[in-house]
């Protein structure tokens, strides 16, 4: 990831995800390596990423973790920051059935 930072709220956050993003409105556990696990919103996502807010805010390149109730937690890497978001992407993308269903339980 080139560890841009993006602050202008009106320019769309860029993205690598070549799958469209699904309108999500839910919680996740954030966690930073070596730091507490936060509660945060995934406001949409793909099954390679998702857009969330913060609490601590992360780093570009930075690795954490996120775990969507009912599924393993998912090693992700921040790709951009924008304000109080940040686009995180998932070192494996997550099984098409298995978004499907998540996907089913947490759209808005």
């Amino acid at each position: 990831m080139n560890g841009e930072v993006t602050e202008s709220p009106s320019a769309p956050a860029p993205r690598r995800a070549q799958r469209e993003r699904v309108t999500l409105g839910a919680e996740v556990t954030m966690r930073r390596h070596g730091g507490p696990a936060f509660r945060v919103n995934v406001f949409d996502a793909s099954p390679d990423g998702c857009r969330i807010d913060f609490v601590d805010r992360p780093l570009p390149d930075e690795r954490l973790s996120i775990r969507f109730d009912g599924l393993e937690a998912l090693e992700a890497e921040v790709c951009w920051i924008e304000q109080h978001y940040a686009g995180v992407k998932f070192a494996r993308a997550i099984h098409p059935a298995v978004f499907d269903l998540l996907v089913e339980r947490l759209s808005v």
